[in-house]
């Protein structure tokens, strides 16, 4: 049951994005269709779980020659490998979702997300499995976001929106909503962990 909460925590209460405040870009930048957002969770949460899982393998070679330094550079390598192989695979299978997500696939590699979950579950003492589940948790939060953002900017597309607020400032109000409705599921974790005598 600790995998469940440690879900529900990384998802819901403690959110990337709403709560966080980490991978503002993407999250403003591919929330215009529904298609494109739901299409950059997918590619988020494929690179952010097998960037967790391989920096946290190496992390540990890093902390055994003593290199503990050299983890930003090694872990930023690691996602633009990771992330390269997403923009090729998705050129192969998907074209019109390639193009579609446009520049936001090497913005991947300078998500703040990717690499604050990786050097998070380190900072957490995290196990393996504990760390994938997170990371994997991490990225669901984030597509739960990015795709309640884009659905709410597609409705505003058909609405009557006052010319100064159209595009950004609009995203920027409806993004401020959600995060004080990811609020309401503060302590959630706490007290089914004491509920169920964890």
């Amino acid at each position: 049951m600790s995998y469940f909460l440690l879900f529900l925590s990384a998802a819901f209460v403690n959110n990337i994005i709403l709560v966080q405040f980490l991978g503002g870009c993407p999250f403003l930048g591919v929330s215009r269709k529904l298609d494109t957002a739901i299409g950059m969770s997918g590619a988020v949460a494929f690179v952010m779980t097998t960037t967790t899982l391989i920096t946290f393998l190496l992390q540990k070679v890093l902390d055994a020659f003593h290199l503990g330094f050299m983890q930003v550079i090694t872990y930023i390598l690691v996602i633009a490998v990771l992330v390269q192989m997403v923009e090729i695979i998705l050129k192969k299978v998907s074209p019109p979702l390639y193009q579609a997500l446009g520049v936001y696939i090497p913005l991947i590699t300078t998500n703040c997300t990717i690499l604050g979950v990786a050097m998070l579950v380190i900072k957490q003492n995290l196990n393996l499995y504990q760390s994938v589940v997170y990371a994997f948790s991490t990225a669901v939060g984030f597509g739960v976001a990015l795709v309640l953002l884009a659905g709410a900017r597609e409705q505003l597309s058909l609405s009557k929106v006052p010319r100064a607020m159209q595009g950004t400032p609009i995203a920027l109000i409806v993004a401020g909503m959600l995060a004080m409705a990811f609020m309401g599921f503060s302590g959630i974790d706490k007290t089914l962990a004491k509920l169920w005598g964890m």
